[in-house]
C-alpha cells in the first residue's frame, strides 16, 4: 500500500480509495508485478550519478552490485561518515534508467518521472569495509531492512505501472508492521534530505532528463495515520517540534505520540 498526492492508478487497478486528508491510496498487494524484464543498466548514467555522489558528498567507499537486474539495473553507492557528514549516505542508481508512470496532470516540477532514493544511516550501523564480511553481515535483517527497502522502492514504479514522489508513504504490509526485530519503525516516507547540500538533490543528465533524489525517512504506523489524516506538512511540522532529522535512529520519539 502507498499515498500520493496526486492520481497515478498503478496497472491493473481501479481507482483508488483517499486518505482524509485527500491523497490516494493504491494497494499493490493484489496486483501482479509486470513479467521478469532482465536490464543491464545504463553506464553513462551510472557513471553521472556517481560523478555526482563524490562531487557534493564524498569518495564513494563501495557500491553493491545486482547480479541478475529485473526492469532496471540497480546499484547502491556507499559513502562512509565524514566530517561534513557524520553518517552513512547510501543511494541508488538505475531507478532513473527509466521515467515513471507520472499522471499526465502532475505539474513535472513537483512530480519528476525521473528519481533516485537515498537513506541515511548512523556512523554505527554494521557496513562493513572488507567486502569479504558484507554477505554475512547482511545476512543479519536488522542491519540490511534499509537496503532491502531502497532496493524494493527504487524498483517498485517499474513493476508496477506507478510512481514514487515527495510525500508518499510506503507502510510494511496494511498494518506498517516493524521492519525488523530493533525497531517499532514501519514505514517510509520520501521527502529531500535535510543533511545534505540542496546542489546534491537534482542531476540534470541530459536536456531532457532531470534526476531528483528523494531521501527515505522511516517512521512510524502512528505518523503514517497523521499524514493521512492531515497531510504531509503537518507531519513535517511535528518532525520540527520534536527535532526529528533524516538520519535513521532506530529509538527515536515517536512524533505522532509525543
Amino acid at each position: 500500500m502507498s499515498d500520493s498526492p496526486i492520481s497515478s492508478t498503478p496497472l491493473g487497478q481501479d481507482e483508488p480509495e483517499r486518505t482524509p486528508s485527500g491523497a490516494p491510496i493504491y494497494r499493490y498487494e493484489n496486483i501482479e508485478p509486470a513479467p521478469f524484464e532482465l536490464a543491464n543498466g545504463d553506464d553513462a548514467t551510472i557513471t553521472a550519478i556517481a560523478d555526482h555522489i563524490e562531487r557534493h558528498l564524498g569518495p564513494v567507499s563501495g557500491v553493491y552490485h545486482e547480479i541478475i537486474s529485473d526492469k532496471v539495473h540497480l546499484d547502491v553507492h556507499v559513502v562512509p561518515p565524514s566530517a561534513d557528514f557524520p553518517f552513512y549516505t547510501l543511494v541508488t542508481s538505475g531507478m532513473s534508467d527509466r521515467p515513471m508512470a507520472v499522471p499526465p496532470e502532475a505539474n513535472s516540477d513537483e512530480a519528476p518521472p525521473f528519481a533516485e532514493l537515498c537513506i541515511l544511516l548512523p556512523s554505527t550501523w554494521n557496513i562493513p569495509a572488507d567486502p569479504a564480511e558484507i554477505t554475512e553481515a547482511f545476512e543479519d535483517e536488522n542491519v540490511y531492512w534499509p537496503i532491502r527497502w531502497l532496493k524494493m522502492l527504487a524498483r517498485l514504479p517499474h513493476e508496477y505501472g506507478t510512481w514514487l514522489g515527495f510525500g508518499h508513504t510506503i507502510p510494511n504490509g496494511e498494518d506498517a508492521e516493524p521492519f525488523a526485530d530493533n525497531t517499532e519503525l514501519g514505514c517510509m516516507l520520501l521527502l529531500t534530505a535535510l543533511s545534505l547540500p540542496e546542489e546534491f538533490q537534482t542531476l540534470e543528465i541530459s536536456p531532457n532528463k532531470t534526476v531528483q533524489f528523494y531521501t527515505l525517512y522511516p517512521i512510524y504506523r502512528e505518523e503514517m495515520e497523521l499524514k493521512m489524516e492531515q497531510g504531509v506538512n503537518a507531519l513535517i511540522d511535528h518532525f520540527e517540534d520534536y527535532n526529528i532529522g533524516d538520519v535513521l535512529d532506530l529509538n527515536r520519539p515517536n512524533a505522532a505520540l509525543a
